[in-house]
């Protein structure tokens, strides 16, 4: 005996009836109460047809097909056709991060370079004349980064940006660019358009156009070896020789990809608070990003999942502090979704 919406039904401990309205699972259905305005669910095996009056089998429900429907990813993968076309230079982008309400709640800032040069930078974000974020690191041809972010009440507080940029080159760097801006409401808003490899309306501002004709032989630039030494942290890299030495066997069977999800790395994960989820998680992380650097391994995927947002930006900030990255980046993937970083060495 099949039970599908519209059937009249009848109670079998009870003088109530209904007509079922809605099928919640194998084992249980929505039925309206005859005479009441009212919707309860209830177990198949404790309901009978209203035509019969006893019940010959249990009741079973056979849920129609379901249409196959296919959910696009929630943004675009980053395209790079953009480079096709006539290159910009390093640009500033601040992405709006709305709230539920649709009002602006803070917005994401990242540096764009949508050229084929690679780049040193350095950002500095000043509030009432205070820093608030500094980032030094690599930015690569064709690339962007996450340098931070500046909620939208703090717009009133006189944000003032403040980068340096120099080319690199196979003969060292290029002469520093610098630039200052202060960020004024009424320009800041005036400057929404959709930006080069994020996709993404943002409010762009062009820090450096002429990266081309940068002087890389001016004796008088800072060097690659003086900004490194200023600047970047020490390799946690062994020596040459010391590297060199890996196990055959443990780089043979290396998995290029953890997943973090706490369920995976522990047992009875729903005991432990969130705090200490995340510590033992990124103790995982920098033990395989070690492991993976000691082996010279090229590339990783940390799977981190979507959420909200914090391990994934805990191991963000990991990477960019981190000499070996060459460069790393969350996009949308067949596999993964947005649920996974491409880190490579």
């Amino acid at each position: 005996m099949l039970f599908s919406i519209g059937t009249k039904v009848k109670f079998l401990h009870s003088s109530d009836e209904g007509v079922v309205t809605g099928l919640l699972s194998e084992e249980m259905v929505n039925v309206l109460l005859k005479g009441e305005d009212m919707e309860i669910p209830v177990f198949v095996e404790d309901l009978i047809r209203i035509e019969d009056e006893q019940p010959t089998v249990k009741a079973k429900i056979v849920p129609g097909p379901k249409p196959k429907t296919i959910t696009p990813p929630e943004s675009p993968p980053a395209e790079i056709q953009y480079t096709i076309l006539k290159s910009v230079g390093l640009q500033l982008a601040f992405e709006p991060i709305p709230h539920k309400d649709g009002t602006v709640e803070k917005y994401k800032i990242f540096l764009i370079n949508d050229t084929k040069y690679h780049l040193l930078v350095t950002f500095v974000l000043y509030l009432q004349g205070q820093q608030k974020i500094r980032f030094n690191g690599k930015l690569n041809g064709v690339a962007l980064l996450p340098v931070g972010e500046l909620a939208f009440d703090q717009l009133n507080d006189g944000p003032e940006v403040s980068i340096e940029s120099w080319r690199l080159t196979t003969e060292g760097t290029g002469s520093k660019l610098e630039k200052k801006l202060k960020i004024k409401a009424k320009q800041f808003f005036r400057r929404k358009v959709t930006a080069p490899l994020l996709n993404k309306p943002v409010h762009l501002f062009r820090i450096f156009e002429d990266l081309k004709t940068s002087d890389f032989r001016n004796p008088k630039s800072e060097d690659l070896q003086s900004y490194t030494k200023r600047n970047v942290r020490p390799s946690a890299k062994p020596p040459e020789s010391i590297y060199n030495l890996f196990d055959v066997q443990e780089f043979a069977e290396f998995i290029p990809e953890i997943d973090l999800h706490i369920e995976k790395l522990v047992a009875n994960s729903t005991k432990i608070n969130k705090g200490e989820i995340l510590r033992i998680q990124m103790a995982h992380f920098d033990n395989y990003l070690q492991q993976a650097i000691r082996l010279g391994v090229e590339r990783v995927f940390i799977i981190h999942g979507v959420g909200e947002g914090k391990l994934r930006d805990a191991i963000a900030t990991r990477l960019l502090n981190n000499p070996e990255v060459v460069s790393f980046k969350n996009e949308y993937h067949h596999r993964y979704g947005y649920g996974a970083t491409e880190v490579l060495f």
